[in-house]
């Protein structure tokens, strides 16, 4: 790596804070095993910069993830803010973000730790052995499209996706799978949607293209049922905007917990991604020192990997983690005692255990 490194720190509201805070500490030790900088800024972004500026992303925030190499973001949302009626919403900031950067790709892999089979509320046998990557489509479809309201009786959402907007996801999802294990599924509802149909047909011209990658699509509705009785036989899932959104919640539900599966929202390379842990705010634990930062430090080894061209570096971070769980040492959503800081820093200590 050529220079230090921007990036940019959203810590967001609720327990975004204290999470952020403990990845820093992990790319700080990576900082120093590895002899690189990292220039590091906070700014705001969701509710907490509402209060402060009465929009959730601010000018001066976009400015700063515009200069910026990656954006490390914490959470946004929670009750003070909790209104659907209200014009101004902190989510709106995440919506704002990806559209501004260019980010069409959200990436979440969900990986079953050794050890924590037990924490999934499937058999053990079901789990082991689940390593898959979902690829959501982030600037298209429903929700992007023209809501319209008709009084108090009828309401509509338009389903719009373009072929370039299908072309592009699909070659990203093809392209990580040929440095997985080849297989590629692609969700829709064809039988039902024009939109899907379309779908269907550009997936299927992308993948011809890719003699080395197996290609299957799925319906949304029997990936939904699959997803939890044969999870260990999928590789990489693409989907549209809300199927993807769904189906990577139901995924996320296979480790037992939300608090170890990070996220990447990724561009066309010319600007900066966004890494962010799947999980919201937890405003019922915020400010108690408990909760699990492992999928925000995990988000900032994928940070290393997709912005950074770091591999070594990312893989330092989640060999650290998995060293740390392996210990047994345990954060409160996993059964454990270990509170928000000692996960943190018992990762940084890890870090900087590896050889140099």
């Amino acid at each position: 790596m050529n220079g230090t490194k921007k990036i940019a720190l959203l810590p967001g509201d609720g327990i975004g804070p204290e999470i952020v805070a403990e990845a820093v500490k992990a790319l700080e030790a990576v900082g120093e095993r590895f002899g690189h900088g990292f220039e590091m800024s906070e700014a705001p972004i969701g509710g907490a910069a509402i209060d402060q500026t009465g929009a959730p992303l601010p000018e001066e925030t976009l400015a700063l993830c515009r200069a910026s190499d990656a954006i490390l973001l914490g959470a946004v949302g929670g009750p003070k803010w909790d209104d659907p009626t209200a014009k101004v919403r902190p989510e709106q900031g995440l919506l704002q973000i990806r559209k501004a950067l260019g980010l069409f790709a959200n990436l979440r892999p969900v990986k079953a730790f050794p050890g924590l089979e037990d924490a999934s509320p499937l058999r053990r046998e079901r789990i082991a052995g689940v390593d898959l990557l979902f690829v959501r489509e982030l600037t298209g479809g429903i929700y992007f499209g023209a809501p319209r309201e008709e009084g108090t009786e009828e309401a509509l959402d338009t389903l719009v996706y373009t072929a370039p907007e299908v072309k592009r996801i699909v070659e990203l999802a093809c392209t990580l799978a040929a440095g997985r294990k080849g297989h590629v599924t692609s969700i829709d509802k064809a039988n039902v949607l024009a939109s899907m149909r379309l779908w269907r047909k550009v997936a299927s011209d992308v993948a011809a293209a890719h003699p080395e990658i197996t290609l299957e699509h799925q319906l949304v509705d029997s990936m939904a049922m699959r997803l939890v009785t044969e999870p260990a036989r999928f590789d990489v899932v693409v989907a549209g905007n809300m199927f993807g959104d769904i189906l990577s919640d139901e995924g996320a539900v296979l480790t037992g917990t939300l608090g170890l599966l990070p996220s990447a929202s990724l561009g066309d390379g010319s600007g900066p991604g966004l890494y962010e842990p799947i999980h919201g705010s937890a405003p019922d634990i915020a400010g108690k020192g408990v909760a699990n930062p492992l999928a925000t430090i995990l988000s900032a080894a994928m940070l290393l990997r997709h912005d950074l061209a770091l591999e070594a570096e990312a893989k330092a971070i989640e060999e650290a983690v998995s060293a740390v769980l392996a210990d047994g040492l345990r954060p409160r959503d996993l059964g454990g005692e270990a509170g928000t800081s000692e996960m943190g820093d018992a990762v940084a200590a890890k870090i900087g255990e590896g050889e140099r």
